[in-house]
């Protein structure tokens, strides 16, 4: 129902490790709350925090149109190992294989290298005989009697759900479907999931992987999200509940359920869509989107307003930055990395007497010690509110008043006494850890990706990134940074700027050479059928766009790269305009291209997604001015090495070409921003913070 301006009233929803973010948009309206996570029942600061919203904006609960939704439930079942009790069926002889898994070394000289272990250990682990060959064609009869031998078994241990995974399924799901529907007739009520449908791509372990964990977090999130919708229609919003997916688009609640992996990354790829969002509205075609919250820190890559995408990704890695060493997922996802280093990551000492910071994190139970809630180990908001970058009684809007006494005395127990040092250089040491550990994460994600950061502009957003961009940017080498209005709640923003959308994928092969154009536009037809079908349940109406993408390589090459085909029906002699896209492409990112060899289509993709408003660029910033701090406060500024005198402003205060000199504090209810001594700030007319180096007219503090 609209407000009474006749506006749509739409929220949208973030659970994160620490808290959960709730913002209520209507029209050009928009109120935002922080509320900690409620990690027994997280339903409960989502009705929380949106019961908070209606009453700050005075619109009736009743009113809301629509909730989109993000979390990060599903993801840390995986990495806690807390979910369903699963079984996995799979084909006989391939019992093994989410244990072999590659059978790669991600660091090939470390002797006891320890491989994470599998999901689902082996003695739920189930074969049946039956072959389907790499072309499609049946070769072995699928062994219906054993699954029925299965089905008992499955009965009596009491699993709550059931991967299947057949080898080559992905070009043929059929035994994968008579499987699921004899366990579903004999096993009444277990929870099922089957490869062919949740990730029917080539190369078995990841897909094997995938689907036991979507079926590993299935019954959670299916009794999760059921009680969110009860919840919320017993406070009165009794509306249409969508989420959002890993490759950032949205959902109806029907398809998270049946498919929750596809949720694993949702809450980050909300941030990057925001991120995007503030691009597209800047112009800026590079960008470095930064988001630190409670518990972690993501950073992604945007060219030409679009995050950088994937087709998989590794979940719970055992070794930082090493790829390999996780669980991969193999599903669309929004491309980026993600470290132990947000506001809660806990400050230790170790054998070698070098402070390090998390990826333990202290969460919202009990949060850091200054929250005086039980929490006693020093955390990255503790050196924060000790190095003066927090208001002790304005923090989370004056939600929580921090008690600076407990954080002295956990840096000094847990570190200080440790090193022979106060607690403020404790806290000094911990800052500089943390943010030298996003700085390197973003430096190999940007290496590995064959970019160079300083002609990026980072947008930093959640509520602890505006207190450590700008230093970001002095160990990046990056001259400008964004912050836009509402950046404490930044994720949950990004899911109301999010389409309606869908990615199917499928495992195909072709040769180039072999170019079969009927064949092609078939395949492109069923996966745009089925992108659709999932787009629709949220946008019946809207108009729907499409982009369809190839998977190529060079033949006798690995890995492949992804290409986008034009949209339109293929007739032959079209190879040749496939075969000059690839190599443009393959130029772009390697150098040159390859002569004399063929290209091989591994899986395709079409993503179908409803059309958003065109974005309006940001009007030209008025005549500056000089602002006059509310006050000072005592700072540590790290390329300073000392403690300055800063000055603190209300960003409510500001208007569009209001000017601020580092060294500076800017409050809002839910983060602060920081600006070192080599900065400056500038609001611009859409209440966008834009932080710069400082000018040699204006002054270098250096």
């Amino acid at each position: 129902m609209p407000d009474n301006q006749g506006h749509q009233v739409r929220v949208g929803a973030d659970i994160g490790g620490t808290f959960t973010d709730v913002v209520l948009e209507a029209g050009p309206s928009q109120h935002s709350a922080k509320v900690l996570t409620t990690h027994s029942e997280p339903e409960q600061a989502i009705v929380e925090g949106l019961l908070k919203v209606v009453e700050t904006s005075g619109i009736g609960i009743d009113r809301v149109d629509q909730l989109i939704h993000g979390t990060t439930l599903a993801t840390n079942a995986l990495i806690e190992r807390r979910g369903a009790k699963t079984a996995f069926i799979t084909t006989q002889g391939f019992r093994d294989v989410i244990e072999m898994r590659t059978e790669g070394r991600f660091d090939q000289y470390d002797l006891n290298l320890s491989l994470p272990l599998p999901l689902i250990s082996r003695e739920h682990r189930y074969v049946v005989a039956g072959r389907i060959a790499a072309n499609g064609r049946e070769l072995v009869a699928l062994d219906e009697s054993a699954l029925q031998d299965i089905a008992q078994k499955i009965k009596a241990s009491a699993y709550q759900s059931v991967a299947i995974g057949f080898i080559h399924s992905y070009m043929n799901g059929e035994h994968e479907q008579r499987a699921r529907d004899m366990i579903e007739r004999l096993v009444p009520g277990v929870s099922l999931s089957i490869s062919s449908e949740v990730s029917p791509q080539m190369r078995e372990f990841e897909r094997f992987n995938t689907v036991c964990a979507n079926a590993f977090v299935k019954p959670l999130m299916a009794s999760y999200l059921e009680r969110l919708v009860g919840r919320l229609k017993s406070a009165g919003a009794d509306c249409p509940v969508f989420m959002i997916h890993s490759g950032g688009g949205l959902i109806s609640i029907e398809s998270a359920i049946e498919f929750p992996v596809r949720l694993l990354e949702s809450g980050p790829a909300g941030g990057a869509i925001y991120a995007a969002d503030v691009a597209a509205r800047y112009g800026l075609d590079r960008v470095l989107s930064f988001d630190m919250g409670g518990t972690t820190a993501k950073i992604c890559l945007i060219e030409q307003y679009t995050p950088k995408t994937a087709r998989s990704f590794e979940v719970a890695r055992t070794y930082r930055f090493k790829k390999g060493s996780g669980m991969p997922i193999s599903i669309p996802v929004i491309e980026m990395v993600e470290t132990g280093a947000g506001g809660g990551s806990i400050g230790w000492v170790d054998a070698l007497h070098q402070i390090r910071v998390g990826p333990e994190s202290a969460g919202s139970e009990p949060g850091p010690a200054c929250y005086d809630r039980g929490g006693e180990n020093p955390t990255v908001t503790d050196a924060d509110l000790l190095l003066g970058r927090l208001d002790a009684d304005n923090f989370a809007g004056g939600d929580i008043t921090l008690v600076r006494d407990n954080s002295l005395t956990a840096l000094e127990r847990h570190i200080g006494n440790k090193l022979e040092m106060d607690p403020e250089t404790a806290a000094i040491g911990i800052c500089e850890v943390v943010d030298e550990n996003m700085a390197n994460a973003a430096r190999v994600h940007a290496v590995e990706s064959g970019k160079e950061l300083g002609d990026f502009t980072m947008i930093a957003f959640g509520g602890a990134a505006p207190l450590h961009a700008c230093r970001l940017c002095e160990k990046l080498n990056i001259d400008a940074l964004l912050i836009p209005p509402g950046a404490g709640v930044g994720s949950a923003i990004g899911f109301l700027r999010a389409p309606f959308g869908f990615e199917a994928v499928r495992g195909a092969y072709l040769k180039l050479s072999q170019f079969d154009p009927e064949w092609t536009n078939g395949l492109i037809q069923e996966l745009s059928s089925e992108a659709e079908k999932f787009t629709r349940a949220g946008a019946p109406e809207s108009e729907l766009r499409r982009e369809i993408k190839a998977y190529m390589r060079y033949q006798g090459q690995g890995w492949e790269i992804a290409v986008v085909l034009p949209d339109r029906a293929f007739v032959a002699g079209d190879d040749l305009e496939i075969r000059r896209l690839f190599e443009a492409e393959y130029m772009r990112l390697f150098g040159r291209a390859l002569e004399g060899l063929d290209i091989e289509i591994m899986n395709w993709s079409v993503q179908s997604s409803s059309t958003l408003p065109a974005v309006e660029p940001v009007a030209p910033v008025p005549s500056e001015s000089r602002l006059t701090p509310r006050s000072k406060r005592r700072i540590f500024d790290a390329r300073k090495q000392t403690f300055v005198e800063a000055g603190v402003y209300d960003r409510e205060s500001m208007v569009a070409g209001s000017r601020v000199a580092g060294p500076a504090i800017i409050d809002e209810n839910e983060t602060t921003t920081i600006v070192n001594s080599a900065f400056e700030a500038i609001m611009q007319s859409d209440r966008c913070l834009l932080v710069q180096r400082k000018s040699m007219e204006t002054g270098d503090a250096d």
